[in-house]
């Protein structure tokens, strides 16, 4: 899979990307381009590049970059806000709209877990984007992060993220705190289990974040922006039993979009003990998302 370093600029920011290609020596350019973005605590080497592995063998162009404050992009360390990760989104295409090695007439988004509701966002406000997949994604971060914890520990966040808002209004700065007192992951076995024996490997992963992270996660309603993809195809694709982010996500997103639209629930499936390369699950939903992808960017055959 032959890549380029493709750093690009958002909001002043240097952002750490690469642009993965087809293996054909550039007969086929340019290329229908995918820009494939991260979950929560998410690293471009972690997910994106599996798409990446997946998806340049089928003649797609593949970038995948990590967000502002992550892995080598410039920004603030402990920040994780997914409007700000919209933006960029936005200044990836806005890179590869004027790259020569890519058709920006066949421009797609692909998100995983959180990333699934920030290229939705990110699709709603730019007719650019053709088509769009959302992969156990979210369509409210309130009602997704409230299912993720029991009545105590919701409480407790509650209480921190209120006595934090005055401390930020005082001090000038916000408490960094564990990234799973936000996102609880100790309540989903399975995704639990992944996330400790396979992405915690990953270097930078787990880092902490602070408390006004989760004031705007909280504030995000991906759904509100689904209802402007009249023009744009989406694709969700949700897992039945995932219990981080549970299917009415997924289905609160297809439902609300007034397009072009297909949905994929895969059945018995939870948020992401099955994302290997070679697992049947992931194999399935890389073909789902090729012919998706295929029919909705004009693809020949």
């Amino acid at each position: 899979m032959p890549s380029l370093q493709l750093a690009f600029f958002t909001s002043g920011l240097r952002l750490d990307a690469d642009l993965h290609l087809p293996d054909d020596r550039g007969a086929n350019r340019p290329y229908p381009v995918v820009i494939a973005a991260s979950g929560y605590q998410g690293l471009k080497v972690i997910h994106p590049e599996r798409f990446a592995r997946a998806l340049t063998p089928r003649g797609y162009a593949v970038l995948a970059f990590d967000y502002r404050g992550f892995g080598m992009s410039e920004g603030k360390r402990g920040r994780l806000v997914p409007q700000e990760w919209v933006l960029d989104v936005r200044s990836a295409v806005d890179r590869l709209y004027v790259h020569p090695q890519v058709d920006r007439s066949r421009i797609a988004l692909l998100g995983w877990g959180l990333g699934g509701g920030v290229v939705v966002a990110a699709a709603g406000e730019d007719e650019r984007v053709r088509a769009v997949a959302s992969c156990n994604g979210i369509a409210d971060g309130y009602r997704s992060t409230r299912g993720m914890h029991d009545d105590m520990s919701w409480q407790r966040l509650l209480e921190r993220l209120q006595a934090d808002r005055g401390r930020r209004a005082q001090l000038g700065r916000s408490e960094i705190t564990s990234p799973w007192d936000v996102v609880r992951l100790d309540l989903d076995r399975r995704t639990d289990g992944y996330v400790g024996e396979e992405i915690y490997n990953t270097p930078g992963f787990g880092t902490g974040v602070n408390l006004e992270s989760a004031d705007f996660l909280l504030r995000f309603k991906p759904a509100d922006y689904a209802t402007r993809l009249a023009e744009q195809a989406l694709l969700v694709v949700h897992g039945s039993e995932n219990r981080l982010h549970k299917l009415e996500e997924g289905l609160s997103l297809y439902e609300t979009s007034p397009g072009k639209k297909r949905l994929e629930i895969l059945d018995g499936k939870g948020h992401t003990e099955w994302m290997f390369d070679e697992d049947p699950t992931f194999k399935h939903m890389v073909e789902v998302i090729d012919q998706f992808f295929h029919d909705a960017l004009g693809l020949v055959a």
